[in-house]
């Protein structure tokens, strides 16, 4: 089977086969073969059960019509009672087994399907809806779980439901499964006509779902920008638009499945059933009692015939379902964790050789090339659009570079195992991203067993403590999803927390203090000269209070690194350097 291969893989787990849809989920049930196999003995002693009740009322019948002796009757009533009661069991137990390998299969292929997602690189998830993600995770894998049960279940039921009846007739007379035979043969092929019909349109029902909850999610995420812009009809009228491409789509569903014929089919067949009976009864070659075995027989076939409809319906939307399950766990992850490479205690010696980066519609960077010496704080400058950010993701394989290589310590980045290089690495940017969960989990992140002192040791510096200790919970408030109940300043601030609390051999401050005003500043500004000692650290800002006590200065422009120096060279050297700072009252010395 094959293996899923990405930023981040669970060690010893369980491998399923990508090959293909169906194989997928056969892999899936394979893992609790057991199980299945049980549900299907169960069953086959259920519907054999059935079965072999129309044969014990056709056994009474006949005792009616021609007494074996005074207790005939009790007996067969009593046998009916035994059989029946074999058969109640036994579908309990199938039951019961194939609801637990539905639960476990829709847990499995979930977890699968979000160990994948964190596996995938940074640039997959850029080119992904969120709100679409999300309807894979939980109404496709719902499907999935339904395909098995009911679904699956069902198939069963319909396949020992048609066989078992048929195969009693022929132990009752041979001649008499003409008409149950020919009509399972129109059965299968109008089945397969059915699946060919409603194929399409199910795949294409699953896809308007998640384009309606990828805009669904968008709005509610945005809900801000869409009140302050007053564009609350324009995003009700794309919902009705995708809404209704969704009940559209259900709607030719339901027609598909209103005109499924076997059902109508059915009711000749059992017809000429009866008939066929009916004259071989006359024939003198059956008896009463065989004319009403075999005529419950061939009504037993109904409930199958009935239930069909909606198995084959489940197991298309299961089959659909897990089609886009098995689209994300099969993408491209771009760059794999590497398990087998180099790993170690990073010194922090930062290498760019004529590295080059773009994303799909063109390039970002050009032919960059420079050195940071571990302990060394380098500040890199630019206008909005410049690269900068970007030059940092490439550093902690956030992203990997088009051409040329960086080296961490003279080791090629992409040959480090990619756990213990980002490890080593903490980026505090200025849109930080903070998790539902307490502030003190927040701080946490990455270090779980951190102890309640350290996290509030961290705190402190980062200029945390008295905001956080203002709250009625202090360390364990929870504060919503992304931060929401904390200001800009506030949210920084723990992001250094969190960022001191990792001791990073390489810290990267994206213009971390944008959203504090300058007395905080002040107070973060002396903790991060603390935690920068001994590291190497990499400033994004255009404060030039920061960029002054850099020990080097990386100027860049449209992609490209223009000029570098310290802060008393580029304002001699650089027009673009002045030009980003004359905004500043700085005495600039004639070039």
């Amino acid at each position: 089977m094959s293996r899923n291969t990405g930023e981040f893989n669970v060690a010893g787990a369980w491998r399923y086969n990508h090959s293909g849809v169906r194989r997928w989920i056969f892999s899936h049930i394979l893992r609790y073969r057991f199980l299945f196999l049980r549900s299907v003995l169960l069953f086959l002693i259920g519907w054999s059960a059935m079965a072999w009740v129309r044969v014990l009322i056709g056994d009474a019948a006949r005792e009616i019509t021609d007494p074996t002796g005074p207790d005939g009757l009790m007996m067969a009533a009593l046998a009916v009672l035994g059989v029946s009661l074999i058969d109640s069991l036994a579908h309990l137990g199938g039951s019961l087994s194939i609801e637990t390998i539905a639960q476990r299969l829709a847990h499995d292929s979930r977890e699968e399907l979000y160990v994948s997602l964190l596996g995938k690189s940074q640039t997959f998830h850029d080119r992904q809806r969120v709100g679409d993600i999300m309807a894979r995770s939980t109404d496709d894998v719902s499907l999935l779980n339904h395909m098995i049960h009911p679904g699956i279940f069902f198939i069963i039921e319909i396949v020992l439901g048609l066989g078992l009846p048929i195969l009693f007739i022929a132990f009752i007379n041979w001649q008499l499964i003409l008409v149950p035979a020919v009509f399972v043969v129109v059965y299968v092929f109008t089945v397969r006509r059915y699946f060919r019909r409603l194929s399409p349109v199910i795949g294409a029902q699953r896809y308007a779902f998640g384009v309606m909850n990828a805009g669904l999610e968008e709005s509610i995420s945005g809900i801000e920008i869409v009140k302050g812009s007053a564009r609350e009809a324009f995003e009700r009228r794309k919902f009705h638009h995708n809404a209704k491409a969704v009940r559209d789509l259900l709607v030719k569903q339901g027609t598909i499945e209103a005109l499924y014929l076997p059902y109508f089919f059915y009711g000749f067949a059992l017809g000429l059933a009866f008939l066929h009976t009916m004259v071989l009864f006359g024939q003198g070659v059956l008896d009463f009692g065989a004319v009403v075995a075999v005529t419950g027989l061939v009504s037993a076939m109904r409930f199958p015939v009935f239930i069909s409809v909606f198995a084959f319906t489940m197991v298309q939307l299961g089959i659909a379902g897990g089609e886009r399950i098995l689209e994300l766990i099969r993408a491209s992850a771009d760059m794999d964790e590497n398990s087998a490479g180099h790993s170690g205690s990073v010194a922090g010696d930062v290498v760019f050789e004529n590295v080059s980066f773009g994303y799909d519609n063109g390039l970002v960077l050009q032919d960059i090339s420079f050195q940071v010496r571990p302990g060394e704080t380098v500040a890199i400058v630019g206008q909005t659009g410049s690269g900068k950010s970007t030059l940092t993701d490439l550093i902690n394989r956030t992203y990997d570079v088009s051409s040329g290589r960086i080296l961490i310590d003279g080791i090629d980045i992409r040959d480090w195992q990619l756990d213990s290089v980002r490890s080593q690495i903490s980026r505090i940017e200025q849109d930080v991203f903070l998790f539902s969960r307490s502030v003190a989990d927040n701080i946490a992140f990455g270090m779980p067993g951190a102890s309640h002192e350290r996290i509030v040791d961290v705190a402190r510096e980062a200029q945390a403590h008295d905001f956080i200790e203002s709250f009625a919970e202090g360390y364990e408030t929870e504060i919503g999803e992304r931060g929401v109940m904390l200001s800009g300043g506030q949210r920084q601030r723990l992001a250094l927390a969190r960022a001191f609390l990792s001791e990073p051999r390489i810290l990267i401050l994206d213009d971390s203090t944008s959203a504090i005003d300058s007395a905080t500043e002040d107070e973060i500004q002396k903790a991060i000269n603390r935690a920068r000692l001994g590291r190497t650290t990499l400033l994004i800002t255009h404060r030039l209070s920061q960029i002054r006590w850099a020990d080097h200065i990386l100027v860049l422009d449209e992609g490209r690194l223009v000029a570098s120096g310290n802060h008393e060279e580029l304002l001699r050297d650089s027009d673009l350097y002045r030009r980003i700072f004359a905004r500043y009252d700085v005495a600039l010395p004639l070039a």
